[in-house]
């Protein structure tokens, strides 16, 4: 017995130490030595006193419209906080109810990271921003959803030392308040999706995560059967990916994506996970050719990723029903660009792929970083997709702005590229944390595309709800005249000249705010016809700083920031 127990543990030692050895060669690679979330900062409450609020930044044009979320009860900006790494939900049975969560930090001086949420009841026209889901817990990698019934669901990653965990909040009755949360297992840069189609597995939970920031290493998925009351053990996805989502297919087939270890970008397939009587088994795994591999560490976002991959599903009952997509921003194999917006696609449920991958982004050259690729699938079968874009940058290599493409004919081409957002610095309002987060999100719907994204237009990294409308025609979309405003130089010392376009005769009102919100003067004030205008603004005497400029052309609304130096 002394003989075999001895031979038990030495077996034992081995076994254990040859799991961290191998463990200890995974941690190569850039995935696991330099992203993952750790608590670094204490807590920090809000600070006492009076809280200093601007301006909340707004655009409004004829096909875009995008509002800043986390604001006062007022709708005014707070200073000197900061937000990043969205996610939307929306219900289906109200699309006016949507909630947007984030990494919500109470100052850029501390990078802890509370479970920032907003909520709007107007289709996102404006919103409320009640506070943190737990304050004074370490919270990051926000993913919601809401399932058939309109019932929202908060996926947010804790970590204490090197214990990964992940809890689902779910709201209570008709409001906008959650429960105490209930264990989902989970891991770092967990996704989470709810079933709600009409399958044997309407009002499954399912989420994955980085299996090897995790509390069940090596094992990286759990599903709900109970309607979240509880999470199953975990299993391992087979492909063992990270820094992907997932999906539910038309007839309640789960999908997963992500890169695995060898930095292949894996689909999964399970047409089990449905059933709650099953346990949870893989079809197949198949490596989808995106030319190229996700990354982190880029110049635009040092400490955060350069996107995570997507996967949605054609649930349209054309002939691309159940057609799969794959979309992300990948550092390319065959150019060297260091981040193309990159889509494949899948006519056999996921088992083979594109030959050769289609590249979205329409810039000449293969130096600009198209980053934060983000994908959704509306009912009809339209394709859309936004990312972040340094190309035509009027300052410098990091300035960014937001840009789309839709594709109507499953993916074989795509709409001209649109940019929607003026451009900005990603790296202003850095949270103690060289990022803007790791991801965007979207939600598309027949008329057009819902989304949370992050920028610093108003000076600081906040988070924003975007819409893009085609219902008036998405084959003229790119073609459209909408309002534009900018100005340059920009800072600038005495004067700077601001630029608008008109794309029809407004009554126009153009106005200087400072910080607070204090409006400072009148430039323009009459009925102005449509096309291209200019007004030169002289600082005289006011000091140097943060300041803003309003433009009000009929029912359109546009703001930007300015900074005098001194």
């Amino acid at each position: 017995m002394k003989t075999l127990s001895t031979f038990i543990l030495i077996s034992t030692i081995f076994f254990v130490n040859n799991v961290f050895a191998q463990k200890e060669d995974v941690k190569k690679p850039i995935w696991t030595n330099l992203h993952n979330e750790l608590p670094d900062d204490k807590y920090n409450p809000n600070p006492i006193g009076e809280i200093k609020t601007s301006p909340a930044y707004t655009i409004r044009k004829s096909n875009f419209f995008t509002t800043q979320v986390n604001v006062d009860a007022n709708g005014y900006n707070i200073i000197g906080d900061a937000a990043n790494e969205p996610s939307i939900a929306i219900d289906p049975t109200n699309p006016n109810r949507m909630v947007i969560g984030w990494r919500q930090f109470n100052t850029v001086t501390n990078n802890f990271r509370q479970a920032g949420y907003g909520y709007s009841t107007n289709g996102g026209n404006s919103w409320v921003f009640p506070g943190v889901i737990n304050p004074g817990v370490f919270r990051s990698d926000p993913v919601l959803d809401c399932d058939a019934t309109g019932r929202f669901f908060y996926n947010s990653l804790t970590s204490s030392g090197t214990d990964y965990t992940c809890d689902v909040f779910k709201n209570i009755g008709t409001g906008f308040t959650w429960d105490a949360g209930v264990d989902a297992q989970g891991g770092d840069k967990q996704w989470m999706v709810i079933d709600k189609t009409n399958s044997i597995g309407a009002g499954n939970i399912y989420s994955n995560w980085n299996w090897y920031y995790s509390i069940c290493t090596p094992n990286d998925f759990t599903r709900s059967i109970n309607h979240g009351t509880s999470y199953e053990n975990c299993v391992a996805v087979e492909g063992q990916t990270h820094w992907g989502t997932l999906t539910v297919g038309p007839e309640g087939e789960l999908y997963t994506v992500g890169a695995n270890n060898f930095g292949d970008i894996v689909v999964s397939k399970s047409t089990s996970a449905k059933n709650p009587a099953n346990p949870v088994t893989w079809d197949f795994s198949s490596v989808v050719d995106l030319d190229g591999g996700l990354n982190s560490g880029i110049d635009v976002n040092p400490a955060g990723l350069l996107g995570q991959a997507y996967v949605d599903v054609d649930h349209s009952n054309g002939s691309s029903h159940g057609n799969v997509y794959v979309l992300a921003s990948v550092e390319r194999i065959s150019n060297g660009d260091p981040g193309d917006v990159m889509f494949s696609k899948s006519t056999d449920g996921g088992l083979t792929w594109l030959a050769t991958p289609k590249r979205i982004n329409d810039d000449a050259g293969s130096a600009s970083f198209q980053w934060f690729g983000t994908m959704s699938v509306a009912p009809n079968g339209r394709i859309d997709a936004i990312w972040l874009d340094t190309r035509n940058t009027p300052v410098g290599p990091i300035q960014s702005a937001l840009y789309y493409s839709y594709s109507t004919n499953q993916g074989d081409t795509w709409s001209v590229n649109e940019k929607l957002s003026d451009y900005f610095d990603s790296h202003v309002g850095w949270p103690n944390q060289q990022k803007m987060g790791d991801y965007f999100h979207m939600i598309s719907d027949n008329n057009g595309a819902h989304f949370a994204w992050a920028n610093t237009l108003n000076g600081e990294e906040d988070v924003y709800y975007g819409r893009i409308s085609v219902t008036s025609g998405i084959n003229n979309f790119a073609n459209k005249v909408d309002l534009s405003l900018s100005n340059f130089p920009n800072p600038f010392t005495n004067q700077t000249t601001i630029n608008y376009i008109l794309p029809y005769k407004s009554n126009v009102k153009l106005v200087i705010y400072d910080v607070y919100g204090k409006e400072i003067k009148t430039l323009v004030n009459n009925e102005e016809n449509a096309g291209s205008h200019k007004v030169i603004f002289e600082t005289n005497n006011l000091s140097g700083g943060i300041y803003y400029y309003r433009l009000y052309a009929g029912t359109s609304i546009d703001s930007q920031s300015l900074v005098i130096i001194k």
